[in-house]
């Protein structure tokens, strides 16, 4: 990981929406009524946020395919990637532009409802030209369809894939065949691996060669080629944890398609989706890859035996 831009070419194909964020004291529950505090709109969604964290916090040349609506909201989008530094491919939608609401609680947890609007119409026909394109990043916020013919599509073009399986779903085999690293969360990697049982179980179930799950404050790991990467979380105190997966995401791209290790990408990728939880908002919150170069060297790291143990691999040389 370089600061500013490098060579490498990565391109984001996934959602961008318009997120209305309000604070409250907690989530509610289903019938509870909760006073907020005032009303924030700014941009986000799944793709759009990786695709900022990739060129932002990962310092690498990203473009972005993305449906967006010719309304009102679709300027707040654009602005916000070209402030990035992120090339858009704009696919026209006469849907709205997609829309996330969420409620963060003041333990910095949130619960988002999304309305894909725009994202619906991103069909296998939009992708673009990936001759100049290292990598493929894809999430599931668009059509399975569309997902799959862009993965298909990228491996035949001798492209790499980065498949970041969220939100949950059954995923088509086509897919997980062109896949070279799957990301997931805890409780999506259950729903990709298709069996209960412990992490590293459920992580060799996955079926590609590099596997990597999220475990929030506790960490990441990763199953690479038949051996573990484990990385435990940096210390922070969070805010909002809107977007850190996310984070997460662009900046492992980022820094695999520099040619680094694995174990260089995880440390990297945690550090920037820690320092992501200490401010508010979605894209708003990504820091620069300076940042992150220097809390990765620096910050505090938590022990890697607990995120062993919590893996299930506390008797595997990990």
């Amino acid at each position: 990981m370089t600061e500013g831009k490098a060579n490498s070419q990565i391109m984001i194909a996934g959602s961008a929406n318009v997120d209305f964020v309000v604070r409250a004291p907690n989530i509610p529950a289903p019938g509870e009524t909760v006073l907020g505090s005032d009303l924030m709109i700014v941009p986000g969604g799944k793709g759009a946020n990786q695709a900022v964290a990739c060129a932002l916090a990962g310092g690498v040349l990203t473009s972005m395919v993305a449906a967006i609506g010719n309304d009102s909201l679709a300027g707040i989008v654009a602005n916000s990637l070209s402030s990035a530094g992120v090339h858009l491919h704009r696919v026209e939608s006469e849907r709205s532009t997609g829309v996330a609401l969420i409620t963060v609680s003041e333990q910095a947890e949130n619960a988002i409802t999304v309305a894909p609007g725009a994202n619906a119409d991103l069909s296998p026909t939009d992708l673009p030209d990936l001759s100049d394109i290292e990598w493929l990043v894809v999430q599931l916020e668009t059509p399975i369809e569309t997902v799959t013919a862009f993965a298909r599509a990228a491996k035949i073009a001798g492209v790499k894939v980065l498949l970041n399986a969220a939100p949950a779903r059954e995923i088509p085999a086509a897919l997980l065949q062109a896949a070279d690293v799957v990301v997931v969360n805890e409780p999506e990697l259950s729903v990709v691996a298709g069996i209960d049982g412990s992490i590293a179980a459920q992580l060799q179930r996955v079926g590609v060669s590099c596997a990597v799950v999220t475990l929030g404050g506790r960490g990441c790991c990763a199953f690479v080629d038949g051996r573990w990467v484990l990385q435990p979380a940096f210390t922070v105190e969070p805010v909002d944890t809107t977007a850190a997966g996310d984070t997460f995401v662009g900046v492992l791209a980022a820094v695999l398609s520099q040619n680094h290790s694995i174990e260089a990408a995880l440390r990297l990728a945690a550090a920037a989706a820690a320092l992501t939880t200490t401010r508010a908002g979605a894209q708003s919150s990504i820091p620069k890859a300076a940042e992150v170069i220097a809390f990765a060297a620096d910050g505090p790291c938590g022990e890697r035996q607990p995120l062993m143990q919590y893996c299930g691999l506390s008797t595997i040389n990990a």
